[in-house]
């Protein structure tokens, strides 16, 4: 038995070896051929070049792979120019509506409508309106019987839909494959101008708006809510310091009534723009004009003279936040500031290049452990902006939590570093170029672009705007920014926050440090 057993493993030995010449037998064989193959095409060695010698005996040419071979055809290499090579068209209709493409290889396009119309509009109104045309996008409209129906138009050109409000803006878009674009219009078209708006939607919009209100305020992280306080602060009732989400009082007073007065006033060709990523220009033109050129909204004509015009006013309020009115060219200087700050929370799995290196991570959550969390923020909009930084700690450490943010704040107006400037631009370019891959984002774009300002600045305009950005010019914008009143935020326990006055009087201060307060007992 034994005997037998070593027999079989003899044999498989053997085998294994057989295979493993063979295996060598047909890259010898492989080799052979390659070079007689290279030798037809090269017969002499290249001028200038070193024959090296096999163990075979053979010689065969060292070729560096930059040299071409003889007898091959000259390769085309595509180049990059730093432009793009498909620039963002824009054509305005006979109504005033801009249409604006930019092509992007591919199956699928994204198509929207982007209105210039938000929660900043809504001085003259019950706040909330836009957070409820939110709610009730894609619904019953005059084609189609309900949302269902939608989504199952869309689903046969593979696509999706979405409405998303911001504080000046709202945006109805669709992806979907491209050979599907005169649907998609159509769709649009009758989803923003022609939505029923019946009682149950309504009734329905209500429940869902409530549940969202009593979700924001249950939610662990804060930043949201923090964020509508920071601007309530900032901007004190006025434009975008107004509610971005409906208040509970004013649940109920919205109705089918009251949305159609706004939509007469704010729901007009000139404030609009059709958008679209992955589309020919001509073809987005040709469906603007069949499906929203001669379209009467089911609201009636438009009167856009009631539009409300206000500039926003900062005014300052009160918890971590500075800002300014901002000419157009300060706006790239505050990027670059905001990615300069950088932070995070105080456990992350980042490293060099994420934000490991940024002043707040340095300055802040490397030195004080036991911060929970210390982030910039930027908000820009089309005439003013915040720049904030928002952080957390145990609420026995809120007041030394509020001078170290002070103190950050001071320290900007000092000059930067050469290393951590370029970083913080390389940085932003990164981002910039890495989030204009997508189409969804670059559709975001091209709308907000051209709604705002009639026009698009490419991605390789923006880089170079970035480039230029100079120490100077972020001390230049810093020191204008703390001229200002700061607006503060807080939430939580806020026993230890300081008052108003001191963190206005710290951040007016040289060194952003708190007035001292002595206490006899604890």
């Amino acid at each position: 038995m034994k005997h037998v057993t070593a027999r079989s493993k003899r044999v498989a030995t053997k085998d294994c070896r057989s295979q493993l010449c063979f295996s060598t037998a047909l890259a010898t064989t492989f080799m052979a051929t390659f070079k007689r193959k290279c030798a037809s095409l090269c017969p002499t060695p290249f001028e200038g070049q070193i024959c090296r010698q096999y163990s075979s005996g053979s010689a065969y040419p060292s070729v560096s792979l930059s040299t071409p071979l003889p007898g091959i055809p000259k390769p085309v290499f595509a180049s990059v120019d730093g432009q793009e090579k498909y620039e963002t068209k824009i054509t305005t209709l006979e109504n005033g509506l801009k249409v604006a493409s930019q092509n992007k290889f591919g199956q699928f396009c994204t198509v929207g409508i982007l209105v210039n119309s938000g929660s900043r509009h809504e001085a003259k109104y019950p706040s909330g309106i836009a957070h409820f045309l939110e709610k009730l996008s894609f619904s019953s409209t005059a084609q189609f019987e309900s949302k269902d129906e939608i989504l199952l138009t869309l689903e046969k050109h593979g696509g999706i839909c979405d409405c998303q409000t911001s504080r000046d803006t709202t945006m109805y878009a669709v992806s979907a494959e491209v050979k599907g674009l005169d649907t998609v219009v159509n769709l649009l078209s009758d989803a923003v101008l022609q939505p029923r708006l019946l009682d149950e939607e309504i009734e329905m919009t209500r429940m869902a708006v409530r549940f969202e209100l009593e979700d924001l305020n249950m939610r662990p992280d804060p930043e949201p809510l923090l964020t509508e306080m920071i601007h309530a602060a900032a901007y004190r009732g006025n434009t975008v310091g107004l509610p971005r989400f409906c208040p509970p009082e004013n649940v109920e007073k919205i109705d089918r009534k009251l949305l159609h007065k706004y939509l007469q006033s704010y729901y007009c060709p000139q404030r609009m723009v059709l958008a679209g990523v992955g589309v020919e220009h001509e073809q987005l033109v040709q469906c603007a004009r069949k499906y929203l050129l001669n379209v009467k909204p089911v609201w009636g004509a438009s009167t856009p003279a009631n539009v409300d015009k206000s500039v926003a006013q900062y005014t300052g309020g009160i918890v971590k936040v500075s800002e300014f009115l901002r000419p157009e060219d300060d706006f790239i200087p505050f990027a670059v500031l905001n990615m300069m700050m950088g932070g995070g929370g105080s456990f992350s799995a980042g490293g060099p290049g994420k934000g490991m290196f940024t002043r707040l991570y340095l300055n802040v959550l490397n030195r004080h452990h036991w911060m929970y969390n210390a982030t910039s923020y930027h908000h820009s909009y089309e005439d003013s902006g915040l720049l904030c930084i928002h952080a957390s700690a145990d609420p026995r450490q809120v007041r030394e939590m509020v001078e170290i943010i002070t103190r950050e704040f001071i320290q900007m107006t000092g000059t930067a570093g050469e290393m951590e400037l370029e970083r913080a631009k390389t940085q932003l370019k990164s981002m910039l170029m890495m989030n204009l891959e997508s189409r969804p984002v670059i559709f975001e774009d091209v709308g907000r672009q051209v709604l705002a300002t009639g026009k698009r600045k490419l991605p390789h305009e923006l880089c170079e705007l970035i480039s230029n950005v100079t120490a100077s010019d972020i001390k230049r914008v810093t020191t204008k920014m703390l001229r200002s009143k700061p607006a503060v935020a807080a939430l939580g326990d806020l026993t230890e926050l300081p008052s108003y006055e001191d963190i206005q009087a710290a951040l007016s201060s040289k060194d952003g440090r708190l007035p001292r307060i002595y206490r006899l007992f604890r």
